[in-house]
């Protein structure tokens, strides 16, 4: 039975009906309607599933978003596809969590950005990791340095308490 999905149809079937010459044919065949162009469009599809299936879970109660979280694991351990990991990745880096770990959720996607280096294109799905890396490797960035100008803070407020208790020490 024919699916009347539009995205399942080939879009090369029309061209069979109106005889157009072989050679535009073969060109038309060449263009983006291949196995690369049905992967995309799956990826592409996977992202924005991807990022609505976050946008809910952001939105649950603690415990069934911990739910979730084992879920995805789970996930993870049966398939350690490009499609887990960002979904793990996705939900470790959720800021407000009880289980959010953003060290854990770089590790995760590091090999998925760091395949750009292939002699082809990256798909939606390694761009999306690649930029989800990037803003997490960021946060992390930003953390430590944040704890380095806390410490910073606390040494200058043991000179000053020191320098305060000299002087008070110190005979008149």
């Amino acid at each position: 039975m024919p699916s009347h999905d539009p995205d399942r149809r080939n879009p090369l079937q029309h061209l069979g009906a109106c005889r157009v010459c072989p050679l535009i044919q073969s060109r038309f065949r060449s263009w983006r309607f291949g196995p690369s162009w049905a992967r995309e469009n799956r990826e592409s599809r996977q992202v924005i599933e991807l990022i609505a299936y976050t946008q809910r879970v952001a939105a649950l109660q603690a415990d069934e978003q911990q739910r979730e979280l084992n879920a995805s694991a789970q996930m993870l351990s049966k398939d350690r596809g490009a499609y887990g990991r960002v979904r793990l990745a996705l939900l470790l880096a959720l800021p407000g969590t009880a289980f959010n770990d953003d060290t854990r959720a770089a590790g995760l996607l590091e090999s998925l950005a760091g395949a750009g280096a292939s002699e082809s294109a990256p798909g939606p799905m390694q761009q999306f990791a690649g930029l989800l890396h990037a803003q997490i490797s960021e946060r992390l960035r930003e953390q430590r340095r944040t704890v380095q100008l806390k410490e910073q803070l606390e040494a200058l407020k043991a000179v000053e308490r020191n320098i305060i208790e000299r002087e008070q020490a110190r005979p008149r």
